[in-house]
């Protein structure tokens, strides 16, 4: 679970203080879909975590390229005797003396640290990349959130409608028992009915409340938010384009990324083997002079430096950049697999929860009729208290179905299009 989701989950658990008091909870933010997204994308922390890693990555190219550019670096050494040199009344070494230099160096021919300046430029990119996937996974789980709260609210209104049905019920069952012609037994029937309706409904308002906690956490808000509109989500793809790879996705392109990086530092391993030429220029001036050495002087060197044994140091570094590579190859390979299936997954689900849905709603409709048809025909004798009671059970139950498979629904078509890499 990533650390976002596990944020929405800590915020689920969360209870003000006035919603366990029984009070109204304060007036919440209320944003639409297309703003909860770019806010949240914007505002969380994750957002501001993955920037740092970009900096970082960038300041290590920085520094990998320096490493193959020119380096001027300057020295002052004082030097004091015991006791300077003298010849026939000629000072030949100071006793104390002063020497400032330069010294100026040049990579002429570094093929390791240019492979180390290639190999940070793909560090940058995977840090890119994964910036692109936090946001990916940050925009995943405020449309979670936000889908929640509409699902939840759905609940709280299937709940209220079968209150309000059960409560008119409950008064006319008392109406009757007031007049005589009704018993105690269905009055009380239909009380206990609507105190059933009524703990739903409070509990189905205080897990709205949670999903909005959940919601606000997401959108670095101090306090609930809540959702106004039904986000409409694009139609599916067609066919051709759910059949190619689906490597539009943020986290496919970090993979790739990750897989490029890798393969690249085992192709530089040869590169470690190769010799290295440095030319140096070092001026120099000294006060006071020497005897037998010029005040002022300079010295031009090339340096070639050639790696001959290191006990195994460069082949064993080579064998960890292969399994980093057979790690990177098989962590894409899975990905990409696991892609397709989604895809494939994403398309039935949104066709499967098409078909649910229409199957709930004309369940749900039906329900409403049998509750109808019951109360007119008990009113009229032919029905028991019971059955009345019954029917507003099995309403309220395809009332609060018809809620989750448009939820279902609606997170089949969000799926779908992040399986396919369009979303956000």
């Amino acid at each position: 679970m990533s650390g976002l989701r596990k944020a929405a989950v800590v915020a689920l658990t969360v209870v003000s203080p006035a919603v366990a008091a029984g009070q109204t909870p304060a007036p919440v933010e209320r944003v639409m879909f297309d703003e909860a997204i770019p806010r949240a994308i914007e505002k969380n922390p994750s957002a501001a975590i993955a920037a740092a890693a970009i900096l970082r990555a960038e300041a290590l190219l920085a520094d990998a390229r320096a490493a193959s550019r020119l380096q001027v670096n300057g020295a002052i050494t004082t030097t004091t005797l015991n006791r300077g040199v003298q010849f026939d009344g000629a000072t030949v070494t100071p006793q104390n003396q002063v020497t400032a230099s330069l010294d100026v160096r040049m990579p002429l021919y570094a093929p390791a640290r240019w492979a180390r300046t290639a190999q940070a430029a793909d560090t940058r990119l995977v840090a890119e990349a994964s910036a692109d996937d936090v946001r990916r996974q940050t925009a995943m789980a405020t449309a979670d959130a936000y889908l929640t709260v509409i699902a939840r609210r759905r609940v709280v209104e299937a709940n209220v409608r079968a209150r309000d049905v059960a409560k008119a019920h409950f008064d006319y069952a008392h109406q009757l028992e007031q007049a005589g012609t009704g018993s105690r037994l269905n009055q009380i029937r239909a009380q206990q009915e609507v105190s059933v309706d009524e703990g739903l409904v409070e509990s189905a308002r205080l897990a709205v409340y949670r999903a909005q906690e959940a919601l606000g956490v997401l959108l670095v808000a101090d306090g609930p938010v809540d959702a106004i509109d039904e986000p409409l989500f694009a139609a599916p793809p067609d066919a051709a384009a759910m059949a190619a790879p689906p490597l539009m996705r943020t986290d496919l392109k970090l993979f790739a990324a990750q897989r490029q990086a890798a393969e690249r530092a085992l192709d530089d391993s040869s590169k470690d083997r190769l010799p290295y030429v440095e030319a140096l220029f070092q001026p120099s001036t000294t006060y006071p002079p020497q005897f037998f050495l010029p005040q002022n002087s300079w010295r031009l060197l090339l340096q070639l430096s050639v790696p001959l044994f290191d006990s195994g140091q460069r082949q064993g570094l080579k064998i960890e950049r292969q399994a980093a590579v057979d790690v990177s190859r098989a962590t894409f390979a899975r990905a990409l697999t696991d892609a397709r299936s989604e895809v494939r997954a994403g398309r039935e689900a949104v066709a499967s929860a098409e078909r649910g849905l229409a199957s709930t709603r004309a369940a749900a409709d039906q329900a409403q009729q049998v509750v109808d048809i019951v109360n007119i025909s008990f009113r009229a004798g032919a029905a028991t208290n019971i059955e009345v009671i019954d029917a507003e059970r099995r309403a309220r139950d395809a009332d609060t179905a018809v809620a989750v498979a448009e939820d279902t629904l609606r997170r089949a078509r969000l799926e779908l299009l992040i399986a396919v890499g369009r979303f956000p």
